[in-house]
């Protein structure tokens, strides 16, 4: 299932636009199989791929696959920018051809993309539906295949520090796999996101929540990649704690100073 089709004022369905955004770099060997099984799942969906000049040439796969389906398009940026900032530049391209729907999701297989209409079915066409729809691990139903323990903790620790520091209600706030509602994505100030990795993936969920926006989640089945090379790393890891931790204490300041000058104005003659 999709999005339900909005409707026009003579009464005639709209298919949403949908466009998966794809950030890649040195994924020559999985993003081939990703965007054949990708276009089978979803065949109306178009397809950014975002690659960072990767050395294994993957930027020239991509190339070749879009020469063969006009629903491929490929973005080239000058270096490794950055996972955030691919994002970022691809939600930008995406919002300035006025898709309705705008997806995250990895080329390294990880991501089924056979699970992606799970995510579209629940991101309701309605004005009622959910403005971010994430592919979530640790809500029931969810799991996760062939991670390392430690890795199962980092994600899972990650998360409970996130719930707590943070207050966001969500299970899996790093998940990387997630369907915007554009309307959503207009909203947040996109241009001062700095944020890379888990934090990258915190951060615009907490912006969906601030600014008023619902946030569903849905199970997915996540697989480690089989082939090529992780991308976590100590600094990513770094990154997302101390960020989240400056995160919670601005926001806590925020809240606290509000609270003073409330009791403040409550005070005055």
């Amino acid at each position: 299932m999709r999005p339900e089709p909005a409707s026009t004022t003579d009464g005639h369905a709209v298919e949403p636009r949908v466009l998966v955004v794809i950030p890649t770099y040195d994924e020559a060997t999985t993003l081939p199989d990703t965007l054949g099984r990708l276009r089978r799942a979803v065949p109306t969906a178009d397809v950014l791929v975002v690659d960072d000049a990767s050395p294994d040439g993957t930027g020239l796969i991509a190339e070749d696959l879009a020469r063969h389906d006009p629903q491929v398009q490929v973005l080239h940026r000058t270096g490794k920018l950055g996972l955030g900032s691919a994002y970022v530049e691809g939600f930008g391209w995406g919002l300035a051809r006025d898709y309705d729907v705008l997806v995250e999701m990895d080329a390294d297989g990880s991501h089924q993309p056979e699970e992606l209409p799970l995510l579209l079915s629940a991101l309701a066409a309605d004005d009622h539906g959910p403005d971010l729809v994430l592919g979530s691990r640790w809500t029931p139903g969810g799991s996760v295949e062939n991670w390392p323990r430690r890795r199962m903790l980092l994600s899972r620790g990650g998360n409970s520090f996130t719930r707590l520091v943070l207050g966001l209600p969500l299970r899996d706030a790093t998940a990387g796999f997630r369907a915007y509602r554009a309307r959503a994505l207009r909203a947040l100030p996109l241009d001062d996101v700095a944020s890379q990795g888990y934090c990258f993936q915190v951060d615009m969920a907490w912006r969906v929540v601030r600014h008023g926006g619902e946030v569903q989640e849905v199970p997915i089945r996540f697989v480690e990649r089989s082939q090529g090379r992780s991308k976590m790393s100590r600094q990513i890891v770094l990154e997302a704690f101390w960020r989240v931790s400056l995160w919670g204490a601005q926001h806590r300041w925020a809240r606290l100073r509000g609270t003073t000058t409330a009791a403040a104005r409550g005070r005055r003659p």
